[in-house]
């Protein structure tokens, strides 16, 4: 055997070498470009650059490229969608609606203009070029989350204004996209806004609905992940089918199905892995390797057009920024804010440059040429840079102003340590999922998976299925990113395990599923339950899921009289409402007039973001009247109360009864809040059950009340 025969001829043609040494860019061309503060998405585009014929001609640019290209490209526009907050845009439209349409327009008016008259191109090119400036990507708002700012007003309507730019910008780009793709007359014109209306709505109305059936029905996470993938390329095939471009498909399927898949989750954690670690790095370096650099340095054209591009792209996104100020009467923080995050160019803008550059028209010349392809690497590099720059600035600005926030003066909260006993393999998942998406995503404390063993019992069995449940809740917490500590225990008694180990580790706050009963005499809540509430006087949540938590569509909270004077009112509020912003879904509060108010007050100051409803609740003791209101796939949650506490009423003890008899094919959470004092565990002479009497009289007063007023 001879060394000759292991000889390296570049460009590289073998697929396994190929795919091997583009790992290798993935792999290190991240850590070197940090160090150089240059964004990952434009040191990929430059990683490609390098290796391709344009550069130093190492990899050739086989079919592979093409395939994971195309993936890739989709991949990008459908997470796209998938991180946008419709419910963020409902709640600041009328602005979000304004800042979209102004940084849709001036761009676009602005780069037409100097399209045509700087750089001579057509009235087509300079369409869909100055679309492209237009559009923007948000690559700037993990800066927003790590100082803790996404709250923010400026925030808010920057996020909302991006699904408006972006989708009129992605319109631009299919319209064109089809006019080359087809004969353009009098009829083309009608056939594409048929076409992509009844496409669109298609995506819109029966992409949920199929999407909400097979979560519910299907819960294996290799099955989930496919089936979202096939959606994706559904959307873009049907696109693609009627002569549109595929990657508003994409983008659409990300819209639709983002109130299905939270951003908190083991399946959101898994779409955004794979595209993170391959399509969307191959796609990336795929671009690059069509890029030649060297002509920004020769012709002096391309430098032209680079030059105009960034300018232009750069000004008119200021003064879209500028102009949305002046009519809200913002701070000048805030306009720099929104400058920031709706200046970088990446997602969309490559989607649009590709497609445009593929696009032969009748003369034989290419609809963008090779110098707008050079120019867009320039001016994503500087649009990028400048983004993080001004939006690191301003975010700061931010955090060192004492007024920007006034709801989280205070003291420091609370670190969350979020306790989930773990017997029925059944639950877990439901119960792992409920737990994700209600705690705090700032605080990096994990959450601590409970398997209490009886002591009495001394069968291994018990034993290695309890270490089974425990791996299963870690490994469902760790495809979300959440830590998982995993404590296994003997006690004599289940409840007082749960509550040792409640101390032990300083949980906050408590998920358990709710028993089934064993047999007709059984409690509805079960021993270890009602153990468990005297024991501890942190929160409990018992759940009953007939489905996957992502798949619901509303909550529905019911709230007991003077709940708000209880200590953990604020907590239990913004569980409820961090979950139904995760999930995109309503959250509708019943209850009376004055604990109505109190709720509206604390939801406006706090949880704007979160869809929510109102209404009142009179007769809270009979949940009858909410059956109407509860449908099959709306959560239900009662909020109750220990005895002895300022919420408890007497009503509670029917509540079970009432539970099972009318809510028996409904998702359900009975939650017990927070308390001040120490557990009930010792039940004192004066008090021998716990009841405050208070309330008894209490409910003499109103039905002589009622009594009288009925005479």
């Amino acid at each position: 055997m001879q060394f000759s025969e292991f000889s390296l001829q570049l460009p590289v043609t073998d697929p396994t070498l190929i795919f091997f040494l583009v790992l290798v860019i993935i792999l290190f061309a991240p850590v070197i470009l940090e160090r150089l503060h240059i964004p990952h998405i434009v040191g990929l585009i430059l990683a490609g650059v390098l290796v391709g014929q344009h550069g130093f001609n190492i990899l050739k640019q086989d079919s592979s490229f093409d395939l994971f290209g195309k993936v890739g490209l989709y991949y990008i526009m459908f997470l796209a969608g998938l991180e946008m907050n419709m419910e963020d845009f409902k709640s600041i439209r009328v602005k979000a609606t304004v800042l979209g349409l102004l940084a849709f327009i001036f761009p676009l008016g602005i780069g037409i203009w100097t399209n045509m008259h700087l750089l001579e191109y057509s009235l087509v090119t300079s369409v869909l070029l100055a679309s492209m400036y237009a559009s923007h990507t948000l690559i700037a708002y993990p800066i927003i989350s790590r100082y803790g700012l996404s709250r923010l007003r400026s925030v808010n309507i920057t996020i909302g204004g991006t699904a408006i730019t972006v989708t009129l910008a992605l319109i631009i780009l299919a319209v064109i996209g089809g006019m080359f793709k087809g004969t353009v007359d009098g009829l083309f014109w009608v056939f594409l806004v048929a076409k992509v209306a009844f496409l669109g709505f298609l995506i819109i109305f029966f992409f949920p609905r199929i999407g909400r059936w097979f979560f519910r029905k299907y819960d294996d996470s290799v099955m989930q992940f496919v089936f979202v993938l096939a959606m994706v390329f559904l959307g873009g095939g049907l696109m693609e089918f009627v002569g549109m471009e595929g990657i508003l498909g994409a983008f659409l399927a990300g819209l639709v199905l983002n109130r299905l898949i939270p951003h908190v989750s083991p399946l959101m954690n898994r779409l955004e892995f794979v595209g993170n670690a391959l399509f969307i790095p191959y796609f990336l370096i795929g671009v690059g390797m069509i890029i030649d650099v060297r002509s920004l340095f020769t012709g002096g054209e391309a430098l032209k057009v680079a030059v105009v591009m960034t300018v232009v792209a750069t000004f008119s996104k200021w003064l879209a920024a500028w102009i949305t100020q002046k009519i809200y009467r913002m701070q000048p923080n805030e306009r720099s804010m929104i400058f920031g995050l709706s200046n970088a160019q990446a997602a969309a803008t490559l989607a649009a440059v590709l497609i445009g550059h593929e696009i032969i028209m009748e003369n034989g010349e290419r609809l963008l040429n090779d110098d707008v392809l050079n120019g867009t690497v320039v001016m994503i590099l500087f649009t990028c840079v400048i983004s993080s720059l001004v939006t690191e600035r301003s975010a700061r600005r931010f955090a060192l102003n004492e007024d920007a926030q006034p709801e989280d003066k205070g003291a420091k909260k609370a670190m969350e340590q979020i306790l989930i006993p773990v017997a029925n393999p059944e639950t877990i998942e439901n119960l792992v999922n409920l737990a994700l998406v209600i705690k705090d995503a700032k605080q990096k404390n994990g959450m601590i998976a409970l398997n209490v063993i009886n002591d009495n019992n001394s069968s291994e069995n018990k034993e290695l299925q309890g270490k089974r449940n425990l791996e299963k809740a870690a490994m469902i917490a760790a495809a979300a990113d959440v830590p998982v500590t995993m404590v296994s225990r003997y006690d004599l008694n289940i409840a007082s395990g749960i509550i040792h180990t409640i101390k032990e580790y300083e949980a906050t706050d408590v998920v358990i599923g709710l028993h089934r009963k064993a047999n007709i005499v059984d409690s509805f809540f079960g021993n270890l339950a009602e153990s468990l509430l005297k024991g501890t006087h942190r929160e409990v949540m018992i759940a009953k899921f007939l489905m996957p938590v992502n798949t619901l569509r509303r909550i529905i909270i019911a709230v007991p009289p003077k709940a708000e004077f209880e200590t953990g009112f604020s907590k239990w509020v913004e569980h409820f409402c961090r979950m139904g912003s995760i999930l995109g879904c309503r959250v509708h509060f019943f209850a009376n007039e004055r604990t109505l108010m109190r709720l509206q007050q604390l939801v406006k100051k706090k949880f704007s973001g979160t869809p929510t409803e109102f209404s009142l609740l009179e007769e809270w003791g009979d949940l009858l009247l909410l059956t109407g209101q509860v449908n099959y796939d709306h959560l239900f949650v009662v909020i109750s109360a220990r005895r002895g506490s300022i919420s408890y009423d007497p009503s509670f003890e029917r509540l079970p009864a009432q539970l099972s008899k009318y809510f028996s094919n409904n998702s359900l959470i009975i939650l017990y809040p927070d308390q001040f004092g120490d557990p009930q565990e010792i039940v004192s002479f004066s008090d021998p059950r716990g009841y405050n009497e208070s309330q008894h009289y209490e409910k003499v007063g109103k039905w002589f009340y009622k009594w009288f007023k009925k005479s």
